[in-house]
């Protein structure tokens, strides 16, 4: 399948033939230096690329975990008041009234 470039088309074998023949022509004997920079430039567009996303996922995660631990925070707090025993004499209610 052909995936069209950003002038509308792709090119067939033939185009391909002719981008070939011209980078010969330009390049000549420092084709295979060009070809391997080329293939450097892109590994480490790669690596930089890779490394952006690590760096995302990993700000995404550490806010994820925060935010899971400020939620079991909130839940664990006893909100129940303490009992207090009574330190003075039992009153009698039945003979005050």
């Amino acid at each position: 399948m052909n995936v069209p470039l950003a002038f509308g088309f792709s090119p067939g074998p033939m185009e391909m033939l002719i981008i070939g023949a011209i980078a010969v022509l330009l390049f000549g004997k420092r084709l295979p230096e060009v070809g391997r920079s080329l293939g450097k430039g892109i590994v480490e567009f790669k690596k930089g690329i890779r490394g952006i996303e690590d760096e995302i996922d990993s700000a995404t995660s550490s806010v994820a975990t925060q935010t899971a631990a400020d939620e079991v925070d909130e839940h664990d707090e006893a909100t129940a008041p303490k009992f207090e025993p009574p330190t003075g004499e039992p009153a009698n209610e039945s003979a005050e009234a």
